[in-house]
């Protein structure tokens, strides 16, 4: 009988190739899997924002029904009102902290809770002034933020943007700060019925003029129909990509969520 004897360098080499296929294995696996994870992960996060914005749309009807059917007063686009606006009289409404007393708002190190006030997809911190994920449209209430609108007197409230995702700083502004690539390269919008989606960008933003908008299909940005062209616009100039940093990071950023 013969015997055969592996060597230690056949035995070396024997478990060397195992290893390698091993590994290529793995590899292959995970590059199978990392897109589904990362594709599970987006959904997750634009389900919480989606949440977060519906709660926010509960808390306007909530608060039009003990205030005669008027909509909240819109407050300082800087964030600074401290008696009245949506983002003093609706957190009232939800039992959540107030926008004034969060030290959020002005400290960029603190981290964020998981609250209605924050996109999970969103990574912007304060800027030392102040921090708004949402913003509200400026054109359903009318010029001048001390304005109320009638909840019934909207005509389209299923297509009447009334908060949506943050691009910019503002607490209240209009379709040139909404977020262009924060939700698989769109935004989510809440509408004044109550309801809310992902809007893809192409259909609010134009990307030749880099600004958002005024007609798109199935949004209302002012529900009496007046528009820039009536004065009624916003009130800044239209950016330009390159003019405006925050503009420009979330135009060209697509995984930072910025």
């Amino acid at each position: 009988m013969t015997v055969h004897h592996r060597t230690e360098g056949s035995t070396r080499g024997v478990g060397l190739l195992e290893l390698l296929a091993t590994l290529a294995i793995l590899a292959a696996v995970a590059a199978l899997t990392l897109p589904a994870l990362a594709q599970t992960r987006t959904r997750i996060t634009g389900i919480g924002c989606l949440g977060n914005l519906r709660q926010w749309g509960l808390a306007t009807h909530l608060w039009a029904a003990d205030h005669n059917d008027r909509l909240p007063k819109d407050g300082a686009p800087n964030g600074r009102s401290t008696e009245e606006g949506w983002y003093v009289d609706l957190p009232r409404v939800l039992g959540i902290p107030a926008y004034r007393d969060s030290p959020w708002r002005t400290n960029p190190g603190v981290r964020l809770p998981d609250s209605p006030w924050f996109c999970p997809s969103n990574r912007r911190r304060s800027n030392s002034n102040n921090l708004f994920h949402y913003c509200l449209n400026q054109h359903v209430n009318g010029s001048g933020r001390g304005n109320q609108m009638a909840l019934s007197a909207i005509p389209s409230p299923a297509e009447t943007v009334w908060l949506f995702d943050n691009g910019r700083l503002a607490a209240v502004a209009g379709p040139n700060n909404i977020h262009t690539n924060l939700h698989q390269q769109g935004a989510q919008i809440l509408f004044l019925d109550g309801h809310a989606r992902r809007v893809p960008n192409r259909i609010y933003w134009d990307f030749d003029l880099a600004h958002g908008r005024w007609t798109a299909q199935g949004l209302v940005w002012s529900p009496d129909g007046t528009g820039p062209s009536s004065g009624a616009g916003d009130p800044s100039p239209m950016p330009t990509l390159g003019e405006n940093p925050a503009l420009t990071i979330h135009h060209a950023v697509a995984a930072s969520g910025s």
